[in-house]
């Protein structure tokens, strides 16, 4: 036992002895790094790639964590190759650095700018090349094409080598043809067929006369537009589960065009039943807000009456005191008698301010010219009335293509933020008109103006007419807020001749400034005053002219006060479609001048789009003019005729010098007429419609009298045709009018041609 007991003591002293050796053996084989060195490196500090590293001085030769070091470091993308290796005791990283991008070139690109693709991709002149970002922009090159239209585009990146690691890097662009929409069909319909559905969607079949629209080209984004078009359409005519299953687009067999395909479900066709409301505001009978539904009870459902019933009755109890409405219809299916019965929920809404107001898209409009538009301003109860008056108003500037108004939840939940974005148009114009009257012969009228002056919403114009007798020439100019106030001021300047030796056997000149200025007494009405000062001078008087205008003859001056009332409730002042105007003209002169009078007018107006692309138009108006102790001159008169009755020339109806044909004007004046237009079959593209018209007047009175007149009372008609093209150059329309109802001694126009142009 004890011999066994000296045998392992030994043993175990041995091991003790042995394993520092083993220990060193086992970390000569593994080792230990003692240095990492860095080879190659050109822009980048080697302790940038160290940090990189998942071993450090100290750290044995793990391969696995080696391994993950080679990969971190690629990952960084500074580097076009990275190798790691043992020498000795030493880690060496030998590295290859990415290039610098020194600049960004574009071949090829005919239908896009440099500068456009330039914004769409990430890499940039400075930045490091990687092939990843590269590949990355190249496919975004290409979707930007397709959405252009172009799938068939090719894009190829080259590299120019250049000192100091870096290259120049050149995308070559080969565009292909335009993807063309060759064919639309429709699968599923039934109550409509597939030309009145082409009608409806944006996207249209290519044809040789779209060559200036980029609607005939295929866009999915446009194509998921016209879904929602046809969805709105169905729930327009009382279909109100309609759907569209699918839409599919496929290439042509020589993959130059597409087929689209629209699959849809139409579902049954519903009208609307019992038509309700369930008011839970106190103060608010049900019975004061009946008259703002806009829906008739077994009328077709129609979804575009339900949005314009909810804005009704939420302005009408927004009037009434109540910033915050919740208006909320309730439909009830009745499928076995296809029927919707609707009830509308009126409550009260959660209490929203306006937060934050930001207008965006107005490159060149100011800022404040938008904002004084607004009827709400930062911290105001949040109204829907006021905000749809707001939007009208920004509309009615003219200044933009496009307004999209949005309403968007604020910092808190009782905050809200209005975003407005606005897309700007041309709002210069030079205007060209081209004409023949029976009487003056070929007419040239020229005009410039500019209705948003250095994006401050000011109005400078200069405008003149040039005929064989007459010449015009005005300076207008026009402040919309004078002193920071909703008070339009402004100034006219004109000269004029005219050479009415034919109709009158007079020739008259005549300067003038007028001063204006008008401001809203509501949102409808208007009041507008003005003050026009002016030198008439009656000359060339003929040997055979009328006696009344041979005591004319010389020069005298008109002072005269104007003044303007207008009510208009037209949901666009510029093109209106709907709504009605009234306004009243008063001047009065004599306070100072040779003149002394007080003249009225009364005009109303009215609009009514009853289908898509037919706008009827009525108006009417009557005037007269009573003279304040001194007798009426020639120039103080109402004349009739050319734009005011078509179908006769300016001046030609009214009383007349029997002996010697010339007009003399009348002291009582009334006229109207109906406009229609529509469409004539042709593509909506093309911007050609057709228009019909329907005038009446009739001028009399002239004090002193004479026996030497021709006044007759009676009434004068027409009746016309025309055609409307907006062209590329601008609108150009032709009028022919013919009399119906004339007398022989009245004067007609034949026909007149107008066209323009904006820049």
């Amino acid at each position: 036992m004890l011999k066994f007991s000296k045998i392992f003591f030994v043993l175990s002293m041995f091991l003790l002895t042995l394993m520092p050796w083993v220990n060193a053996s086992a970390q000569s084989q593994g080792g230990v790094i003692r240095e990492i060195a860095v080879e190659g490196t050109a822009r980048v500090e080697p302790e940038t790639i160290r940090s990189y590293l998942l071993v450090r001085e100290g750290d044995g030769f793990d391969p696995l964590r080696i391994d993950r070091s080679l990969k971190s470091l690629f990952a960084t993308g500074l580097f076009a190759d990275v190798s790691i290796g043992r020498e000795g005791s030493s880690l060496v990283i030998r590295v290859l650095e990415n290039p610098v991008i020194n600049r960004i070139a574009f071949e090829g690109n005919k239908r896009l700018k440099d500068e456009d693709l330039s914004s769409e991709i990430s890499l940039k002149p400075r930045l490091v090349y990687t092939r990843t970002k590269v590949q990355s922009d190249v496919s975004r090159i290409q979707e930007i094409y397709r959405r252009e239209g172009r799938f068939a585009v090719s894009v190829e990146p080259k590299i120019i080598q250049l000192n100091q690691n870096r290259i120049d890097l050149i995308y070559e662009i080969n565009e292909g043809a335009l993807a063309k929409v060759q064919n639309i069909r429709f699968i599923g319909n039934n109550a409509f067929d597939d030309g009145d559905l082409r009608d409806v969607i944006r996207t249209v079949e290519t044809r040789w006369y779209r060559f200036l629209s980029s609607d005939d080209t295929y866009d999915p984004d446009r194509l998921s537009f016209d879904k929602e078009l046809l969805r709105s359409h169905y729930l327009i005519n009382g279909y109100a589960d309609f759907s569209v299953l699918s839409a599919v687009a496929e290439m042509t067999p020589d993959r130059e065009n597409f087929f689209i395909t629209f699959t849809i479900e139409e579902g049954e066709r519903y009208s609307f039943g019992d038509i309700s409301t369930e008011v839970k505001l106190e103060g608010v009978d049900p019975e004061s807000i009946k008259d703002a539904i806009k829906i008739e009870k077994g009328s077709w459902y129609n979804s575009e009456k339900i949005s314009a019933t909810v804005d009704a009755i939420t302005d009408k109890v927004g009037v009434l005191g109540y910033a915050f409405v919740d208006v909320r219809p309730r439909p009830e299916r009745d499928v076995e008698n296809r029927k919707i019965n609707l009830t509308f929920e009126v409550a009260e809404g959660p209490k929203v301010f306006v937060e934050r107001i930001n207008i965006t898209g107005n490159s060149r409009t100011l800022d404040e010219v938008i904002r004084r538009e607004f009827r709400l301003v930062e911290g105001d109860a949040f109204n829907t009335a006021k905000l749809s008056t707001t939007i009208k108003r920004i509309n009615d500037l003219n200044f933009f293509k496009k307004v999209d108004v949005t309403n968007t939840p604020g910092s808190a939940p009782d905050k809200s933020v209005i975003n407005v974005e606005v897309e700007e148009k041309s709002t210069g114009s030079l205007s060209l008109g081209v004409g023949f009257s029976s009487d003056v012969g070929p007419l040239v009228e020229l005009g410039v103006r500019e209705e948003n002056l250095l994006g401050k919403g000011q109005s400078l114009g200069l405008s003149g007419s040039l005929s064989g007798k007459n010449s015009t020439i005005n300076l207008s100019f026009t402040e919309p807020y004078f002193m920071d106030r909703e008070l339009a001021a402004g100034f006219d300047v004109f000269h004029t001749t005219a050479d009415n030796q034919r109709a009158s056997s007079y020739s008259l000149k005549q300067t003038g400034l007028s001063l204006r200025a008008g401001y809203p007494i509501t949102e409808q009405l208007r009041q507008s005053w003005s003050y026009t000062i002016k030198t008439s001078k009656v000359e060339n008087v003929k040997d055979t002219a009328s006696a009344a205008i041979k005591a004319q003859e010389g020069s005298s001056v008109h002072s005269e006060v104007g003044h303007v009332l207008l009510y208009d409730r037209r949901n666009s002042s510029t093109r209106p479609t709907d709504g009605y105007f009234l306004r009243m003209n008063n001047d009065l002169a004599g306070l100072g001048g040779d003149s002394s009078y007080l003249r009225n007018r009364f005009t109303a107006g009215h609009y009514y789009s009853f289908k898509k692309g037919w706008l009827l138009s009525t108006a009417g108006s009557v005037g007269f003019i009573n003279a304040l102790g001194k007798d009426l001159t020639i120039n103080d008169r109402f004349f009739l005729g050319g734009a005011s009755l078509r179908g006769f020339q300016p001046g030609g109806v009214g009383p007349r010098d029997k002996l010697t044909g010339d007009a003399v004007g009348g002291e009582f004046i009334y006229n109207g007429g109906a406009d229609l237009s529509f469409p004539l079959g042709l593509p909506p593209e093309l911007g050609v419609s057709g228009k019909a018209f329907a005038d009446f007047g009739s001028l009399t009175g002239v004090k002193p009298s004479s026996t030497n007149y021709q006044d007759s009372g009676s009434v004068r008609a027409s009746a016309g045709f025309g055609v409307e093209w907006i062209s590329p150059m601008g609108p150009l329309s032709i009028e022919y009018g013919i009399p119906v109802m004339k007398e022989t001694y009245d004067k007609t126009e034949s026909f007149r041609i107008n066209f323009g142009t904006r820049f």
